[in-house]
């Protein structure tokens, strides 16, 4: 990167700290506590430009690229990875869905709203007895003349209760066929789009996740994105740029957990001195050090990957893969540094160990990374 490149990288990072410290610190355990999703905070971040990062400049957006982008998660998600969650799904799957394969209508109609944080976006795949198995749903679409009537139930939705949009993959095919989906977009309010069931999770609590419900949900035949059949063809590859969400959010998570264990071990005192000058605990701090940068590279290769229109499957997935892991890890090992008061609300690293495990499971499980992992090296050394 060069010099204006990365004093602008530096003005984001800081502009996003400042966000974090400001509007999100203050209320990361009354959010948490109480399952809130922050609807008012989420449209200020769209104010910010924080909802558009990579939505270009005419359709309302920042503009920005991937290392941008990547960047704004982690400082978020060093804060809260509830919210880190939040701003990377509007951000990476319904938005750059209907970025990526809208037609320039859709993106005048739907983008700028997206972009500005007037709406919240929500992505529809996973059903509830579909999740890696993404070609057995049973959510399906059917053509009726101009418009196509939607049935069917969508889980572990992101925003599935308040999102304004959501891009809903529904099956217009035979199952099995990787050529039977088909991906719409669907308005809050459209008679029959319903939201179900509110997830009580573990962690990531004030990141709202909710079932979508469609009971003969009509909509129009200008709300399809790209042609019939093509719904998983899109979806593999959105989220193969979503990978690179979840590895920055994760590597946020492992970067707030890690310095939060630092200030700690620096201050706590056993047997005369800080519990850093201890080498069973520096040296957990050095293994954290160690993944945490490495994790951050392999972040950071995706990210320019993208950008560059590059194929990036396998190191998407690898950096995904690595990042969620090192995010368990490390807050893991946070935990332990600060012995009993880890284990209490008091300290922050009790939430970045209940939010980091989501990382090994949402957008493709850590056994799905290995699988395309896999896949992918052996393409690439075919006899």
């Amino acid at each position: 990167m060069d010099t204006a490149a990365i004093e602008n990288l530096n003005l984001i990072q800081q502009s996003a700290r400042d966000f974090a410290e400001t509007y999100i610190r203050p209320y990361v355990m009354e959010w948490d506590e109480a399952q809130h999703f922050p609807i008012d905070m989420m449209h200020k971040m769209g104010e910010h430009g924080f909802l558009g990062v990579l939505v270009p400049e005419e359709y309302g957006g920042s503009g920005l690229g991937y290392q941008e982008y990547i960047t704004v998660i982690v400082e978020i998600a060093k804060v809260c990875g509830s919210i880190g969650l939040s701003v990377a799904a509007h951000n990476s799957l319904c938005t750059g869905h209907i970025m990526t394969f809208g037609n320039e209508e859709q993106k005048k109609k739907w983008l700028p709203k997206l972009a500005s944080g007037e709406w919240i976006g929500a992505w529809g795949l996973t059903e509830p007895n579909t999740g890696s198995d993404a070609g057995r749903m049973q959510c399906v679409a059917v053509r009726d003349g101009d418009h196509y009537v939607i049935n069917g139930t969508k889980s572990w939705i992101t925003h599935g209760k308040s999102g304004n949009v959501a891009v809903v993959i529904a099956r217009t095919g035979e199952l099995l066929d990787s050529h039977g989906m088909t991906a719409f977009v669907v308005e809050r309010g459209t008679p029959g789009f319903n939201a179900g069931k509110k997830e009580n999770k573990l962690g990531m609590r004030a990141s709202e996740t909710a079932e979508m419900v469609f009971d003969n949900c009509r909509i129009p035949i200008e709300n399809r994105l790209g042609e019939e059949g093509e719904g998983f063809i899109q979806s593999m590859k959105i989220l193969d740029g979503g990978r690179i969400s979840i590895a920055a959010l994760s590597l946020g998570i492992a970067q707030g957990a890690f310095e939060a264990s630092v200030k700690y071990a620096q201050e706590r005192q056993q047997f005369g001195k800080p519990i850093a000058k201890f080498q069973g605990i520096s040296f957990k701090l050095a293994d954290m050090a160690t993944k945490i940068e490495a994790a951050e590279l392999l972040t950071r290769k995706a990210g320019t990957m993208k950008n560059n229109g590059e194929k990036m499957t396998k190191i998407g997935a690898i950096a995904k893969y690595f990042a969620s892991e090192t995010s368990v890890e490390v807050s893991t090992d946070a935990v332990q540094i600060h012995g009993g008061y880890g284990y209490t609300k008091d300290f922050p690293v009790e939430k970045f160990y209940r939010d980091s495990k989501l990382c090994t499971i949402g957008e493709g499980t850590s056994e799905i990374q290995k699988l395309v992992i896999s896949r992918e090296v052996l393409k690439e050394h075919k006899i």
